[in-house]
């Protein structure tokens, strides 16, 4: 079955969900957008999309600074969410991507007196990192955007040839990852994922003043570290060489889930390979996003593949 987006106010086939070359977003990335997992449980024949709600939440937030008009509320898109990966009938991982975009057909830069439009399509995807062997990080020659530049709490598209340039460097340097720092050199973020360190039994984590974009996933395992296993998370500026000597380096994203890091820089993070807190968040975490730990089920909507006809 082909699969099907919601373009321009109406759920089409995904082949017909197309823009023209004179679109203000693709011109110019006047665009937001999220990234949602819809992750898979063979045991219960169920997808489980991961927190729709807080992602069209953020959403909304980056459409405010862009100036994107979303007249959507939030139990509507994700009831349109809901309803396309009905449709779809996906009987593995998932990834779900919500476009709010400036659709105007004319050329000019600015955010004013332009139409905007909301695109959802989803498609199959895997494993982004590899979350049992860990990741080998390079520290990017590339600077973190900032927020007075390019909002950095907003998730727009146009900034993410910030993350483009440190990915593809990390990987021409023989690396699954990029570490980005801020100008004045504290650790940012990764090119698509937010950076957690282990010091002393704690985990700690940059603030958001050092120009991350705070993570769905991130707050997850805040919360899940504090709840399960009763370990406080520190938000502090983190120095480049911290992370060396840390007992445990972890990146948390939509796309990467909980992936331990195991070398940064060709320095062996701890013995090398995934520490035992990364492990357990791990263990926690994909319990969670699989619908298998009731505790957080609230969390989590569940869908049944059907063979729905629009």
């Amino acid at each position: 079955m082909a699969p099907y987006a919601y373009f321009q106010k109406k759920f089409v086939p995904l082949e017909e969900a197309k823009v023209g070359v004179m679109t203000h977003a693709f011109n110019y990335g006047t665009g937001a957008f999220e990234g949602i997992r819809g992750n898979w449980n063979a045991e219960e024949n169920l997808l489980y999309i991961f927190r729709a709600k807080e992602h069209f939440e953020r959403l909304t937030r980056s459409c405010r600074v862009l100036k994107i008009d979303l007249p959507y509320t939030i139990d509507e898109l994700v009831k349109i969410t809901v309803d396309l990966m009905a449709m779809n009938g996906y009987t593995e991982d998932v990834y779900i991507r919500p476009l709010a975009y400036k659709s105007s057909e004319v050329v000019g830069v600015r955010l004013h007196d332009l139409e905007s439009d909301l695109l959802i399509f989803t498609t199959p995807f895997g494993a982004y990192l590899d979350v049992a062997k860990g990741a080998r990080c390079g520290t990017s020659s590339w600077r973190r955007v900032d927020d007075n530049c390019i909002p950095a709490r907003a998730k727009v598209t146009g900034s993410y040839i910030n993350s483009a340039l440190a990915k593809t460097e990390a990987h021409d340097n023989g690396f699954d990852e990029a570490i980005v720092l801020t100008h004045d050199g504290h650790v940012s973020e990764g090119s698509g994922e937010n950076v957690f360190m282990v010091e002393k039994g704690r985990l700690v984590t940059p603030p958001s003043h050092d120009n991350i974009l705070v993570g769905i996933t991130r707050d997850t395992v805040i919360e899940l570290a504090r709840n399960e296993l009763g370990i406080e998370t520190v938000e502090r500026s983190i120095d480049r060489t911290e992370l060396y000597i840390a007992d445990e380096v972890l990146m948390t994203g939509t796309a990467a889930h909980v992936t331990p890091i195991t070398e940064i820089d060709h320095r062996k993070i701890g013995s090398g390979t995934p520490g035992s807190l990364s492990t357990k968040l791990q263990k926690l975490y994909f319990d969670v996003v699989q619908g298998k730990n009731k505790k957080y089920i609230d969390w989590c909507i569940p869908i049944t593949p059907s063979l729905v006809k629009v």
